[in-house]
């Protein structure tokens, strides 16, 4: 039986920031994700989005922790190397009504201490970013809204993490839980887990980790957002955020400038199954309407991949951080939009509740705080690409001719821990640009065989059942004329 201080359950960007605010002391923690990878449940299909501090009321847990979380973002980015750019937002109105909503979002921010927040009027908005509506009478300029990799970001802080001592346990759901007078016990299907504290950062299904502890009972629900990514050739077509006025369950239609570049339109806010990650046609209409609104020449001809992500929402619409009635367990759950922008304060959280629990929080002197960045071919001049070529042939092999990642790149991600096809897109891009993976999924099957000593019929794209190659079947291929 494998004993540890601390069992985080989860690991989605709130779980791994968590993981990683832990690592900083002398304990054992192992975090237990269900799926193949981190980052592979709500966290993979995020916006991005480090909002700017100001969208939710500080009446609200989740709006206290925004703006506490905005400010981490930048030094987490530096020290772990992922992608992360403040490019702004803009906050538009039509009418009177977004007007007065306009100065009731100031008003907040301002209360918050969000520094910079503007009304622009629509000459200035049109000046700014000439291809917005020409409806549009004012907007709330927020310079502290950033875009980030989530994926990426969600993978460094788990690798960060078990290089300071956190395990990692990819493929272990959580099938039972119980405890006695000094701790819990936990059982996945490949052992038993005794811990002194449980933290319950499951997304969707918080509230059966809750309920299999026997704790207070709360459902959590899935509100599912459809987002379609935009062909690079539109890059630059807006160069900030661009947010509608909010309503009281969404924000909006956005158009969203990612930081590798692409437009992303969406997402859309609909109530559904916690297994419904499907797009839609009325989602698309949706999701385009909206965004032509916003920005009139975007066009549903541009889209290049289409994808759904599901947020898990109580019924009061916040946060749920805190200890229950039983000791040494801490739930984490509701962690909607901004919880990617809360993560690291959420973590910080955490580790003060702990504390008041009873965890004793040593620093460890020998904490690492920073990861060497893979490296990213696409972003070198010709002269360094030349001279890593020639230390490692590797990096003048292209895998995917559409993001220009090369073989170099895609075994440094498995070397980081990639195991499945969406682990080795979400870390280099492979696979996401106009083909989608057509040119370039064999290769990197080959290369994932190759390097983890994995035949390519047990290689999956996201875990699962979710095989992309069979084994050869010589009846099969004699039949229809391949030899």
């Amino acid at each position: 039986m494998l004993s540890v201080d601390v069992t985080i359950v989860g690991g989605g960007v709130v779980g791994c920031a968590i993981a990683r605010e832990l690592s900083r002391y002398r304990l054992r923690v192992l975090v237990l994700e269900r799926a193949a990878e981190v980052g592979f449940g709500t966290s993979k299909a995020n916006s991005g989005i480090i909002h700017a501090g100001h969208h939710s009321a500080s009446t609200t847990l989740k709006g206290r922790l925004e703006w506490e979380g905005n400010q981490r973002w930048a030094g987490l980015a530096d020290a772990l190397g992922f992608g992360f750019r403040r490019i702004g937002e803009l906050t538009v109105a039509f009418d009177d009504d977004d007007r007065r909503t306009l100065r009731r979002l100031l008003e907040q921010g301002e209360g918050k201490g969000v520094p910079g927040l503007e009304l622009w009027p629509a000459e200035r908005v049109r000046r700014e970013e000439p291809n917005l509506s020409g409806e549009i009478e004012e907007a709330l300029h927020a310079p502290t809204a950033a875009v980030v990799n989530p994926y990426e970001a969600c993978f460094a802080l788990a690798e960060s993490a078990v290089r300071n001592g956190v395990e990692l346990a990819c493929g272990e759901p959580v099938k039972a839980i119980d405890r006695d007078p000094d701790g819990w016990f936990l059982l996945t299907p490949e052992r038993t887990v005794r811990s002194r504290f449980v933290i319950n950062a499951a997304g969707l299904h918080a509230d059966r980790v809750a309920e299999l502890a026997g704790v207070e009972p709360f459902t959590v629900r899935a509100r599912k957002g459809e987002e379609y990514l935009l062909d690079k050739r539109l890059a630059g077509m807006v160069s900030r955020l661009i947010f509608p006025c909010p309503t009281p369950h969404s924000k909006g239609i956005l158009v969203i400038p990612t930081f590798d570049g692409t437009l992303m339109v969406g997402p859309t806010a609909h109530m559904t199954a916690k297994d419904d990650l499907s797009t839609t046609v009325e989602g698309a209409e949706e999701a385009f309407a909206g965004a032509r609104r916003l920005v009139p020449g975007i066009s549903e001809r541009d889209c290049i991949a289409e994808f759904a992500g599901l947020r898990a929402v109580l019924d009061d619409e916040d946060f749920l951080i805190g200890p229950t009635r039983a000791r040494g367990f801490v739930n984490v759950a509701g962690i909607q939009s901004p919880g990617l922008t809360a993560a690291p304060a959420i973590a910080e959280q955490v580790a003060e509740l702990l504390a008041a629990e009873g965890l004793v929080l040593e620093p460890d002197d020998a904490f690492v705080g920073t990861l060497d960045p893979p490296v990213q071919v696409a972003g070198l001049d010709r002269e360094a690409l030349a001279e890593l070529a020639a230390r490692d042939p590797r990096y003048a092999r292209i895998a995917c001719r559409c993001e220009n990642v090369t073989e170099g790149e895609v075994l440094e991600a498995v070397a980081r821990g990639a195991r499945t096809l969406d682990g080795l897109k979400f870390r280099t891009r492979v696979g996401m640009g106009r083909c989608q993976g057509g040119f370039c999924t064999w290769r990197c099957l080959s290369l994932l065989s190759e390097a983890t000593g994995t035949p390519v019929p047990a290689l999956t794209k996201r875990g699962g059942g979710s095989w992309i190659a069979c084994e050869r079947n010589d009846r099969v291929a004699t039949e229809v004329g391949h030899d």
